[in-house]
């Protein structure tokens, strides 16, 4: 059925919360190298980092495969050089050649997951991450919506001293920019696109104002996965999130809410919300546990659910451990008709 409407998406009404897609966590992220994770493992008595023992293939060849949900971490690096030179670099012999480009020592939004010693990445800047995904667009023209989640990462020293830049309103502000600079506004779904003739962009929300696929086609929505204070900071002089880029992790009852966050799919209000009108992520796997033990119940979980973007470490199975665990709709592909509220007008 997704085949056909998405083949023909001009005509099709179909809106976009009524779909169920896959895509990776992290997904810009490359795995900590043999000799270095070996001497941080020697420092590691609580096992901790095999909860990160996993990686991906470039973005391009993920969506390639027809994943469609990506997850990116940025660090803002307002003067450039923060984050230049990991301190993990220094602990291990014979490492990969860091940054070639010298992209790190550029002023700008940087993508990697933990200073120091998580570092590797498929993109150095959120600007050529960006600019990535609108080239893999402009070539793949009609492909169906994908959804980014977006965790600005802010402030907290690492172990070895390097601090985060603080996240301000001016920074988001700044954020927003890089956005539309770089993809483009026309490759994006944004609250006021959803919002429309509605007071609030809730209201719109459950009055189904989500654009259909025949609108949505070859576009991006973009969810900030934050809550509480720097949610609040991003939404602060902009209601209902007027004007702005991204969508926020905002409860329902609030002029904001329209995409939520619920990582546990065993939660379950997920069907509830699904079907009043929002836009729900989890998780099928956390931490490597489902992998390792084979284990697809939380996967099961989510697709009953009806939560519309369902992520994952392993829609490959992994190649640092024994494990066959790989995450796929029944039919191979990642998009589905959402089995909630799908078949509803």
């Amino acid at each position: 059925m997704l085949a056909a409407c998405m083949a023909n998406a001009q005509s099709d009404t179909t809106k976009i919360n009524r779909l169920q897609v896959i895509g990776s966590h992290n997904s810009y992220r490359r795995a900590i190298e043999p000799q270095l994770m070996k001497v941080l493992k020697e420092k590691d008595t609580q096992n901790r980092l095999q909860h990160i023992e996993y990686d991906h293939i470039p973005i391009d060849q993920q969506l390639d495969m027809g994943l469609r949900n990506l997850e990116v971490d940025i660090y803002p690096d307002s003067k450039g050089g923060r984050y230049a030179h990991p301190t993990g670099l220094d602990m291990a012999q014979g490492l990969e050649q860091y940054d070639p480009k010298g992209e790190m020592k550029k002023p700008g939004f940087k993508v990697f997951h933990m200073p120091d010693i998580d570092f590797r990445t498929w993109e150095y800047t959120f600007e050529g991450l960006l600019q990535s995904l609108k080239k893999w667009s402009d070539a793949n023209p009609g492909h169906a919506p994908i959804f980014i989640t977006l965790e600005p990462k802010s402030g907290g020293k690492s172990q070895f001293g390097t601090e985060p830049e603080i996240f301000t309103e001016k920074v988001f502000d700044e954020m927003d920019k890089v956005i539309i600079k770089n993809l483009g506004k026309d490759k994006l779904i944004t609250p006021d696109m959803v919002r429309g003739k509605y007071k609030t962009l809730e209201e719109a929300v459950l009055n189904n104002n989500w654009p259909a696929l025949a609108d949505a086609k070859g576009r991006f929505m973009i969810l900030l996965d934050n809550n509480k204070d720097l949610r609040d900071l991003y939404i602060k002089g902009h209601p209902s999130l007027k004007g702005r880029a991204v969508f926020t992790n905002s409860e329902p009852g609030t002029p904001e809410a329209a995409a939520l966050f619920r990582n546990d799919p065993e939660d379950t209000t997920i069907s509830g919300l699904v079907k009043k009108g929002y836009i729900i992520r989890t998780r099928a796997d956390n931490s490597t546990t489902e992998a390792r033990n084979n284990d697809y119940t939380h996967f099961e979980d989510a697709k009953k659910s009806g939560a519309q973007i369902i992520t994952t470490d392993y829609y490959l199975p992994s190649k640092m451990f024994e494990s066959t665990y790989a995450i796929k709709f029944d039919d191979g592909g990642y998009v589905r008709i959402n089995p909630v509220n799908g078949m509803r007008k």
